[in-house]
C-alpha cells in the first residue's frame, strides 16, 4: 500500500526564494492554503484556470491559461441530447496583458476582440462571464454565478516531481451554480440544485514533454452532492495524488495511485478507473462523446481526448461505507503535451 499523504493546515507558499519546490509545501490540504508565487523557470512555469459547469442540457466550459510564452484562452459547449458541440481557442503570443493570480479563488480575465472571459470572486461566489461575438456564426453570451459553500472542501495537492518540475493544483467539486448560457436566441438556464460547476487550478514547472489522465464528475445522486476527482500517470510514483471523492462538500482523500485502463485507438470504448493496490476505487466509465483538441504552433504541439460519458461502480469512503456510483454524468482525458 501507499503511504499516507501529509496534509497540510495552514497557508505556505509554494517555491522558495529561487523559485525551486518548497519542501514545506508538499502535501495536500483540504483548503485552498498554498500560494503558487512561481518565479524563474523561464519557458517552463505553466498556470490555467479551468472551469468546467454541468447543467441539465449543456456542458459549457472555459479556460484562461498562461504558457510563459503565450496566453490560450478556449471555451467549448456540448449539448448532452443533440450532441452538438462547438470550441473556440484564442492564442495570444506572449500574453503580457493575462495575469494569473497566485492564489486559487483570485480574479483573472482574458479580454481580446473574438473572446472575453472574466472570472471574480466576491462574498463567497465565483462571477463568470463569457462573450463571444462570433461562436458557430453566433453570438455567446455566458453569466454564472458558481457558489463556494461556506464548509465545503476542496483537493489542494502539490505533486513533487523534483525541487525543479513540481506542480500545484487545486480541484474545487460540486459547486451550486446559476445562470444562462444564450447562443443567438437560445437561451439555456441552470438551476443550481442540479447544476455544479467544477474548477481546476494548476500552477507548475513542467518538463518538455508530458502526459495525463484526468476523470471527474459533479454531480447530484441520490439527493447528496457527489464529486469524483482521479488523475494518473503525471503523479505516479511521486507519492501523492489528486484523488479524492467528495460527498456533500467533505473529502475522502485516496492515497493510492489509480490506474486508468482505455484504449487509445478508440477513446469512445469503455474505461476502467481502479486504485493499484486495493478495491477502494472500482469504476467503469463509458463515453457518448469524444472531444479531440489539437493545437500544433510553433512551441506547443498538445492532443487532448476528452471523453463524456457516464461512471458506474464503487468507491470506500473515509468512515469504510461504500459509494454507489450509478450512471454519473462526468469526463475522462488523455492529455499529451509537448510545451
Amino acid at each position: 500500500m501507499q503511504h499516507a499523504e501529509r496534509e497540510i493546515t495552514e497557508p505556505v507558499a509554494l517555491c522558495d526564494n529561487k523559485g525551486l519546490l518548497n519542501p514545506e509545501a508538499i502535501g495536500f490540504a483540504r483548503q485552498p492554503f498554498i500560494q503558487s508565487n512561481l518565479k524563474n523557470h523561464f519557458m517552463r512555469k505553466k498556470k490555467w484556470n479551468y472551469w468546467c459547469v454541468y447543467g441539465e442540457d449543456l456542458l459549457f466550459s472555459a479556460t484562461i491559461s498562461h504558457l510563459d510564452y503565450a496566453a490560450v484562452c478556449f471555451v467549448y459547449i456540448l449539448n448532452y441530447e443533440t450532441q452538438r458541440f462547438y470550441e473556440k481557442q484564442i492564442t495570444i503570443p506572449i500574453g503580457r496583458n493575462v495575469k494569473m493570480p497566485e492564489n486559487v479563488l483570485d480574479g483573472v480575465k482574458f479580454v481580446n476582440d473574438n473572446l472575453t472571459v472574466q472570472i471574480i470572486h466576491i462574498q463567497g461566489e465565483t462571477h463568470l462571464s463569457v462573450t463571444i461575438p462570433d461562436f458557430d456564426n453566433e453570438v455567446l453570451h455566458a453569466d454564472f454565478h458558481i457558489g463556494h459553500p461556506i464548509n465545503d472542501e476542496s483537493l489542494n495537492v502539490v505533486i513533487p516531481r523534483s525541487r525543479d518540475v513540481f506542480q500545484f493544483t487545486a480541484k474545487h467539486h460540486s459547486l451550486p451554480t446559476s445562470g444562462f448560457v444564450k447562443i443567438g436566441d437560445k437561451r439555456y438556464d441552470f438551476n443550481p440544485d442540479y447544476s455544479f460547476a467544477v474548477l481546476d487550478y494548476g500552477r507548475g514547472i513542467w518538463p518538455r514533454k508530458a502526459e495525463w489522465n484526468w476523470a471527474m464528475a459533479s454531480q447530484r445522486l441520490g439527493g447528496r452532492r457527489i464529486g469524483l476527482n482521479f488523475g494518473g500517470k503525471w503523479t505516479d510514483g511521486t507519492g501523492m495524488t489528486e484523488n479524492a471523492v467528495f460527498v456533500d462538500g467533505l473529502m475522502t482523500k485516496i492515497h493510492e495511485d489509480v490506474l486508468f485502463t482505455y484504449d487509445n485507438k478508440n477513446f469512445m470504448m469503455p474505461w476502467k478507473i481502479r486504485t493499484k493496490f486495493s478495491d477502494t476505487v472500482n469504476i467503469t466509465f463509458t463515453p457518448f462523446f469524444e472531444r479531440v483538441s489539437m493545437t500544433n504552433v510553433r512551441l506547443v504541439r498538445t492532443e487532448v481526448h476528452q471523453v463524456v460519458g457516464y461512471f458506474n461502480g464503487t468507491v470506500r469512503l473515509h468512515d469504510g461505507s461504500t459509494l454507489q456510483i450509478r450512471n454519473m454524468l462526468g469526463t475522462s482525458e488523455e492529455h499529451i503535451a509537448k510545451w
